[in-house]
């Protein structure tokens, strides 16, 4: 209980910040007005590194992963760094685009987020389109774009951040109220998540579901509510799983890499 007081009250600190007697939103810390670039007056810190060590760590698990794929003959011509190095190139990338998207004002996202959330719906209805999505080991998740393969489970990450966080600023004086803060946020995940499940992509669904979860934790949303869904999110995903034999054998397999079964495929 300690743990969670702690962290609620870490999470208020995130979305305001105390200046005497007032409690200044977030979303004041930056200059928005005018349409003009967003100006940085404060930030956290102590969620720069938390960034930092999951970019740091994903490094580590990446290059611990496919160190060994050159030994495979399918790989034989790759360097052993060939995925580290791309993953660092694909990191700089996102830092690029990330400091661009700070510069745009925040009205503008909180303006588009309904239609961001939309175009990653329609994405992911098109990548089921035979001829449109394409097939990889008997999952349809992909569009080819020619260069790349594009992932519409990507965007409707970003989506729905964007859709969930703008609800709930929205909605702040009804976050107490049941209906009014959760039920349509969960009806956008129920849309999402039955879209994903068609792919099937249930990892995607669980990364986008924990998304909304945290938006919804950081929002301040009724703690009582927010145990419930997070109850029944847990227990959809268990009976997910337990009802399908793919998916049992990967958790097997994850948990006993070393079983012969598991390694021969």
């Amino acid at each position: 209980m300690i743990a969670v007081a702690t962290l609620k009250d870490w999470s208020q600190r995130v979305f305001k910040r105390e200046e005497g007697a007032a409690a200044v939103p977030v979303r004041d810390w930056v200059s928005t007005s005018a349409g003009r670039p967003t100006q940085l007056q404060g930030f956290d810190v102590t969620l720069v590194w938390v960034v930092v060590a999951l970019m740091a760590f994903g490094l580590l698990m990446v290059y611990s992963a496919s160190i060994a794929l050159p030994d495979s003959p399918r790989f034989a011509k790759y360097l052993p760094t060939h995925f580290l190095t791309r993953h660092l190139v694909a990191i700089g990338f996102g830092l690029i685009a990330g400091l661009i998207t700070v510069q745009i004002p925040v009205a503008v996202w909180e303006r588009w987020a309904p239609w961001v959330f939309v175009a990653a719906l329609l994405l992911l209805v098109a990548v089921l389109i035979p001829g449109v999505g394409k097939v990889v080991y008997g999952a349809r998740r992909w569009i080819p774009l020619g260069v790349m393969n594009f992932q519409p489970s990507e965007l409707a990450k970003f989506g729905i951040a964007l859709y969930a966080a703008n609800y709930m600023m929205r909605k702040m004086d009804a976050r107490e109220n049941f209906f009014q803060a959760v039920t349509p946020i969960a009806i956008a995940l129920a849309f999402v998540g039955l879209l994903l499940l068609a792919e099937p992509d249930m990892g995607a669904f669980m990364v986008i579901a924990a998304i909304a979860m945290g938006i919804l934790f950081l929002g301040g949303v009724n703690g009582r509510m927010f145990f419930l869904i997070t109850a029944v999110l847990v227990a959809a995903f268990v009976m997910m799983i337990t009802f399908s034999e793919w998916r049992r054998e990967r958790i097997f397999a994850y948990l006993d890499p070393w079983n012969e079964k598991y390694t021969l495929g």
